[in-house]
């Protein structure tokens, strides 16, 4: 069998990367707190759109640690699903959105060398 691409989040890697920054760490353990609590949205709801952002920023470390809490907030399979492809519909939005910078240049290229 291959070696994983990722290795496996332990307690002894994040150890490690509490020692080699433990400030950082630990402002980022806070404003992580902060910005999931409940507010004007639903802490369920902020790790549901964790999960389908974390589809777009590809990180299997946080499609892996919002699913699970999506699912301890209270969140449905179903939901997950649902979100995960929003967020795949607007990835591939911005590609076909993005056609326009391509079609302008081919326009401006032609333009400054007709064929």
């Amino acid at each position: 069998m291959s070696e994983p691409i990722y290795p496996a989040a332990t307690r002894e890697l994040a150890a490690k990367r509490r020692e080699l920054a433990p400030g950082t760490q630990a402002a980022f353990e806070a404003f992580s707190a902060s910005v999931f609590a409940d507010g004007a949205l639903s802490a369920k709801m902020k790790q549901v759109i964790a999960v389908a952002v974390a589809h777009v920023t590809q990180c299997p470390y946080c499609i892996k640690g919002h699913t699970k809490a999506a699912l301890r907030h209270g969140a449905t399979p179903q939901e997950l699903m649902e979100a995960i492809w929003v967020a795949a519909e607007m990835r591939a939005g911005g590609a076909y959105a993005h056609t326009m910078l391509s079609l302008s240049t081919i326009a401006e290229e032609e333009e400054r060398h007709p064929a």
